[in-house]
């Protein structure tokens, strides 16, 4: 097990990596691979707890970023290396390409310099087409549709197994997991002595990657606050796999100056998503959802794609983007203290996180202090979620099946609890196996699933059920 609630009096790490997000994750493994002695440590009961653990899953081109930004480069780094080792890692993806579409001449008179500015960046798999060309892609869209851009690039992606399968490959390469460990205070005199809920951990470097309280470590490390995040959150619908049918590709509105706007994606689980918004708050923590504006997203879907009128909802919920006061990464090295920020990483954060690891290591390296780079790789593969791919109920022996509405087997379950990173509560469960997630909501499997964990997981769920009465 890569899990442990404390580290050895007086160890030494080379590298601190505070928040266990993708981009935590992801950076965990950049490490690793380098050579470097790594702890990973987060507040939370499990990986994702934050704002990785809610996201439309797009594995973006970087058609729409900021042309020569820091994202830009990231985005479209961290997509190559997503490609390129997605078979090793048994990741997912599922090529729906997506379609900017333009609903009335003003946003149709904006699809050319969409298109520029993307060929601009690089992509260069891009084509405007007339309303009857994109309707032959998706017959399904409104008859309201002017034009549309298509970015053949863009796909879908399981969000939650790419950074297990990350933080699995660093833990065989020899990283510490530090989970329920929260950051009190940091002071460096020499290397890091970080002040922890677990105790104190000592590193030659300090990295944050702490997301919604990115500029509240740089606080806690000693460090003026050069940003402040802005929480944002997004809601999002979730209908039946009936409307996958439907939405063949990803459904992107013209983006404003403000937000990329709601979105009509498929999912690599076989639903359907509607969301999200982009509501600006200041509770880092809840993500509430509200019925009207579900009931928006819903009549939004319904106008832009009219046969999901009457689609099933298999779920709804809400997460928080890592905004800030600037639409730029915020991206800060500090090498007399050895410390790099990694903040402000907002909805681009799954596509870039491998981008963003390999440029803290660059940022690292002018430190002056090199690793040797493992040659040992160990070749891991995380279990497929995809409909898309065979899943293990298709298999003759798969043996009991717990969860009927997403055909989760008793074996998946097991080998989510035994494995090296096992999930620390039921939210974590459910997005390493999606025991619980399809149209009842686990009314029917939550019991057995109860019995399976029971003495398994810091949190049970039936404290977490208790909780939520």
């Amino acid at each position: 097990m890569v899990d442990t609630t404390s580290v050895a009096s007086g160890e030494l790490f080379d590298v601190a990596i505070i928040g266990a997000g993708v981009v935590g994750c992801a950076t965990a493994r950049r490490f690793a691979i380098a050579g470097a002695n790594v702890v990973l440590i987060e507040k939370g009961s499990d990986i994702l707890s934050g704002a990785s653990k809610a996201n439309s899953a797009i594995l973006h081109t970087g058609f729409d970023a900021p042309p020569g930004s820091l994202e830009l480069e990231l985005v479209r780094a961290g997509r190559q290396e997503y490609l390129e080792i997605r078979e090793t890692l048994g990741l997912s993806l599922v090529q729906t390409g997506a379609l900017v579409c333009a609903w009335n001449e003003l946003e149709a008179d904006k699809l050319a310099s969409i298109e520029a500015q993307g060929r601009g960046n690089g992509i260069e798999d891009l084509k405007v087409l007339s309303a009857t060309q994109a309707r032959e892609t998706v017959p399904s869209l409104s008859g309201h549709l002017v034009a549309a851009l298509e970015v053949s690039g863009e796909h879908v992606i399981d969000p939650w197994s790419a950074p297990l399968a990350y933080l699995t490959q660093a833990a065989g390469l020899g990283a510490t997991f530090l989970r329920n460990t929260e950051l009190h205070s940091g002071q460096f005199d020499g290397h890091w002595i970080l002040k922890t809920s677990s105790g104190v951990i000592n590193a030659r470097s300090v990295i944050n990657a702490a997301g919604l309280y990115g500029d509240v470590v740089d606080q806690r490390l000693g460090f003026e606050a050069e940003f402040r995040i802005k929480p944002r959150k997004g809601q999002f619908v979730v209908l039946d796999k009936a409307a996958f049918k439907h939405v063949p590709r990803i459904v992107l509105p013209v983006p404003t100056e403000i937000t990329k706007g709601i979105v009509i994606c498929p999912t690599a689980f076989g639903n359907v998503l509607i969301g999200p918004t982009a509501e600006d708050q200041d509770d880092r923590v809840r993500a509430t959802v509200d019925t009207e504006t579900l009931r928006a997203l819903l009549k939004r879907g319904v106008e832009l794609v009219p046969a999901l009128e009457g689609m099933p909802v298999t779920a709804v919920y809400a997460g928080l983007r890592p905004a800030s006061e600037s639409k730029a990464y915020r991206v800060f090295s500090r090498p007399a203290q050895k410390a790099i920020t990694l903040g402000g990483i907002r909805s681009t954060g799954l596509s870039s996180s491998l981008g963003l690891a390999q440029h803290a290591l660059k940022l690292h390296n002018a430190f002056g202090e090199k690793f040797e780079p493992r040659h040992d790789i160990p070749n891991i593969g995380v279990p497929n979620l995809t409909e898309t791919q065979e899943r293990d109920w298709q298999r003759s022996d798969h043996g009991e099946i717990v969860c009927h509405c997403e055909l989760v087997t008793k074996r998946e379950i097991e080998a989510a609890l035994e494995s090296v990173v096992p999930p620390g509560d039921f939210g974590g469960l459910r997005r390493r196996t999606r025991a619980g997630m399809g149209r009842c909501q686990g009314f029917y499997c939550n019991a057995r699933l109860a019995e399976m964990t029971k003495g398994r997981l810091a949190t049970s769920l039936a404290a977490a059920e208790e909780g939520q009465a």
